[in-house]
Formats: C-alpha cells, sequence, structure tokens
C-alpha cells in the first residue's frame, strides 16, 4: 500500500513539474506565446475569480470529468500568477506550497501538536485565534465587530459578503425587531435610490445602488433566502428562455420587434414552466 501510495506521489509531482515547465515556455521571451507574456499579476485577476466559480459550477454538477478540468484551470491559474512572481524575484510556486504547508501545520495543533480538542468548533476557535496572531492582531482587536466584517468586505464576493456582514451584525443585536422594518427600510432604500438618479450625481446613484441591494439582502437573510443562489437561477432562467427562442426563429434576433420578442420570450417562459 505504501509502495503504491508512494508511486502515485511520484506520477503527481511529475505531472505538476511538466506543468510548471509549460507555462514556464509559454512566458519565455525565446518562443513563448504572446497573450502569456502580455499578462500581469493584475490582468490575470478576473480570470482567477472566473475559475473559481466554474469549479464550484463543476461541483455542483457532480460530473468529475468536468470538476478535474476546472480545477486544472484553477491550478494553471496559481501556477501561472507564481510563475510572473518569479521572474520578477518577488515569490516562487516553491514558496507558495511551503507557505500553506507551514500554515496548515501551525493551525491544526490538535493534529501536529499536543493541543487537544473536544469537537469542531474548538478547532474553529483555536483557528480563527492563530489566524489573528499570525496577522498581529491583539486578541481585543481580532474579537472586535469590525475588524471581521472588514475582512468580509476585502475577500469575498459582494453579495456574499453583504449576507455575512448582517448576520455577524444581527448576532450582536444590530437588527429590527421584526419584518416590517426591513421592509420599510427596503422601501425607504428604494425613494433614495429612485431620487438620485433622477436628480443627483452617478457617485451617489451608485451609492443608493449599493444601499438599496443590501437592503433587499436583508429581506432575503429574514427569509432564510440565499441572494446569490437566488440571481444565479434568475440568470440560468433568462438564458434557457433566450435558448427556447432563439431554437424556435429563423432570423437574427435584433431583425424582431420589441412586441415580437416580448411574444416569444412569454412562449419560451410557459414552455419551461411545463417541463
Amino acid at each position: 500500500m505504501e509502495l503504491s501510495q508512494n508511486q502515485d506521489n511520484m506520477e503527481t509531482l511529475a505531472a505538476l513539474q511538466e506543468l510548471i515547465e509549460v507555462v514556464a515556455k509559454l512566458r519565455s521571451p525565446d518562443g513563448g506565446c504572446p497573450w502569456d507574456l502580455a499578462q500581469t499579476p493584475a490582468s490575470l485577476t478576473p480570470y482567477v475569480i472566473e475559475e473559481a466559480y466554474e469549479v464550484v459550477d463543476a461541483i455542483k454538477s457532480g460530473v468529475q470529468d468536468a470538476i478535474a478540468e476546472e480545477l486544472g484551470d484553477l491550478l494553471l491559474q496559481v501556477v501561472l500568477q507564481a510563475q510572473i512572481a518569479s521572474e520578477y524575484g518577488q515569490f516562487s510556486l516553491e514558496a507558495v506550497a511551503k507557505g500553506i504547508t507551514q500554515k496548515l501545520i501551525r493551525r491544526h495543533p490538535h493534529v501536529f501538536g499536543d493541543v487537544t480538542v473536544e469537537n469542531a468548533d474548538e478547532v474553529r476557535q483555536n483557528w480563527e485565534q492563530i489566524k489573528a496572531q499570525e496577522k498581529g492582531e491583539s486578541s481585543a482587536e481580532s474579537q472586535k465587530l469590525s475588524t471581521k466584517l472588514s475582512r468580509y468586505s476585502r475577500t469575498l464576493p459582494p453579495l456574499t459578503a453583504a449576507m455575512k456582514i448582517s448576520q455577524k451584525a444581527a448576532e450582536v443585536g444590530f437588527e429590527w425587531e421584526n419584518i416590517d422594518g426591513v421592509w420599510a427600510k427596503f422601501h425607504e432604500e428604494l425613494q433614495e435610490f429612485q431620487q438620485a438618479v433622477a436628480q443627483e450625481s452617478p457617485e451617489r446613484q451608485q451609492a443608493e445602488l449599493g444601499d438599496l441591494l443590501f437592503a433587499i439582502i436583508q429581506l432575503a437573510r429574514w427569509h432564510n433566502l440565499d441572494p446569490s443562489e437566488g440571481l444565479q437561477g434568475t440568470n440560468q432562467r433568462f438564458v434557457q428562455r433566450l435558448q427556447k427562442m432563439e431554437a424556435v426563429v429563423n432570423r437574427p434576433l435584433t431583425d424582431y420587434s420589441l412586441d415580437e420578442l416580448e411574444a416569444l420570450w412569454q412562449q419560451a417562459k410557459a414552455e419551461l414552466a411545463q417541463e
């Protein structure tokens, strides 16, 4: 069994080495790919996010080949970022791997040390305490609500961050007494957004749009709904209806009038509802 495991590890390392060499070749000024050579860490950021979401979508599908493929695309982004950084003498893929390995060991003293834990909650508490120490935060500072919420706002997708922030604020009592207050806040923000669109600067319009979206997320939280899942479902239904429309037309959609498009849309919507 151990021999088989060692063989698997060697094959995995060989595959990773081949990937590293391919990426290095793509970035080589001598015969490399012009597109890859033009990339920077910042220009690749959208692809990191996109590939992460595609991994999630593949996992939800349950199709193993798709999961493996999308994980490969995400791994490529890690290797490419490390390759670019190494070219500028900043850090290497080796440093990335060593860094996460050491972090895992530090944050699991119940596995790699002599700390005893009773359950997963104690594991999480230890993790957060060690994490705060690593970041140079005092215990009191790391426990501040604003410190936690600031981290969410910086690192999570906006919809997810808004839900997380509102949940944590509610846990300390920063909450409406009942759902009527949440609905009142929604209508208040809707009115302010409408006024901003009609009379105020683009900056104010953007700010009021954010406030309105945050109010909608509060409604979702009170009704135990996931706004990200809800929006994703709407996106999928929109695309499905367009697919239905395009399946029955004989010319580009741009050649149809608005009334004709609306009729096709309603037909597609009815057909999907029956499926």
